[in-house]
């Protein structure tokens, strides 16, 4: 009996080209991710274009994908609920729509990203690109370097193609962080590159006058060189961080002592660079919202809805588990918390083996910790990026997973 074989061969470049093409969708929605001036973005338009055809061609969820999905449902199931109790909910569904989009657009990263780690690669340089660009017009236009540069500001200090400083700041700080890892793991030569990068993203972090985005770099880069000397123990390894870490510590000092040169600069710093400001200690200010909050949410399990606490008080919660709390009730919370300790200790469970994909779990599960961190004086519900990192955090975990599994068959065959 003769058994006809067909020759795959001639549809393997259009294979190829359509996963080219997806690769280059993925890498733009990641670049457009840096440019949010108003909503809905671009970055909004391409990626919900993008998941829906990503998913109606095939792209299929793992159970650990499958995981993170099931924890943002129920989180965004405490957000539809909290609506319910809103006198005015003009405001809910968009805010709802938005949440339930950036869940999405989570485990569609995690997904596409266990499907091909390469991607990974694809994903930080896209956003470093990103990143610089928007650093750079953040730069420009705090020194109002062309007409009409005062749109990059807010307040007189950098917000690059964002709506705040405040997320402007930390955007840049994995970028920060990938460029670092580059420069300590790569060979002197390719150094020149990265160090540039790193030269405008720093100055744009420092310019956003964040002190949250200054609190995520200082603890970021500092765990990223605890976590390569855990890995790497080499004596040159050590020696070579050591030399490069004061190296940059005195290049810092030095451009820091050139801006304050600055009145402008000088000014600014000084007040920014205040631990409590008036508004965070005073009579009704941030912390004492909190606690108010805090109070308020234990008597609405349901919660009280979308920037409902804005309208009460003149301000937003600034508090990532305040806002859980209020915006998606006592389910969401809990729901929230449990993602997040699952998040970190799932990641932290394969932190430092060796793998291709390493680098890139390690700089996503430190700039989450951080964000943990900074959570407690900020809101981070609808930073985009975000989002970005928790996709790539479990996208990860799910490759890590994959991988056991194919060396227990192997084992057992």
């Amino acid at each position: 009996m003769t058994v006809a074989v067909h020759d795959q061969r001639p549809f393997e470049p259009k294979l190829a080209a359509v996963t080219l093409l997806g690769s280059g969708m993925i890498a733009l929605g990641v670049f457009l991710s840096g440019f949010v001036m108003s909503e809905p973005a671009p970055y909004e338009l391409i990626m919900a274009v993008q998941i829906a055809v990503w998913f109606l061609l095939g792209l299929t969820l793992s159970r650990t994908t499958g995981l993170l999905l099931a924890m943002l449902l129920v989180f965004n199931v405490g957000g539809l609920l909290a609506i319910t109790v809103m006198k005015d909910m003009s405001e809910g569904p968009m805010y709802a729509a938005v949440s339930i989009f950036l869940a999405l657009s989570s485990v569609f990263y995690a997904a596409v990203i266990e499907n091909r780690h390469q991607r990974l690669t694809l994903i930080f340089k896209a956003w470093v690109a990103a990143a610089i660009i928007t650093a750079l017009l953040g730069i420009l236009g705090y020194f109002h370097a062309f007409p009409g540069a005062g749109a990059f500001t807010r307040y007189d200090r950098a917000m690059g193609a964002f709506q705040d400083p405040n997320v402007f700041g930390p955007y840049l700080v994995a970028p920060i962080l990938y460029l670092m890892h580059r420069l300590l793991t790569d060979r002197l030569i390719k150094s020149p590159l990265p160090i540039a990068g790193l030269l405008v993203l720093v100055l744009g972090v420092f310019l956003s006058f964040s002190r949250a985005a200054w609190g995520l770099l200082a603890f970021s880069g500092l765990m990223l060189i605890v976590v390569m000397l855990l890995k790497e123990r080499t004596a040159a390894f050590r020696m070579k961080i050591l030399v490069l870490s004061i190296t940059a510590l005195v290049l810092m000092a030095i451009a820091l002592a050139i801006a304050l040169q600055s009145e402008q600069v000088s000014n600014l710093f000084t007040t920014r660079a205040k631990l409590v400001q008036d508004y965070d200690g005073a009579h009704m200010g941030r912390f004492q919202r909190h606690k108010i909050g805090f109070l308020l949410s234990m008597e609405r399990p349901l919660g009280i809805g979308p920037m409902q606490l804005g309208h009460m008080f003149g301000e937003d919660e600034h508090n990532i588990w305040l806002k859980s709390l209020t915006t998606y009730g006592w389910l969401g919370f809990a729901t929230y918390l449990i993602m997040i300790g699952w998040t970190l200790a799932a990641g932290f469970r394969y932190l430092l083996r060796e793998r291709p994909w390493q680098p890139f779990l390690m700089i996503g599960w430190i700039v989450i910790l951080g964000h943990c961190l900074i959570g407690n004086v900020i809101d981070t519900d609808h930073w985009r990026h975000f989002y970005l990192l928790l996709g790539i955090v479990w996208g990860c975990i799910g490759l890590e997973q994959r991988h056991q599994r194919q060396l227990r068959l192997a084992q057992h065959a």
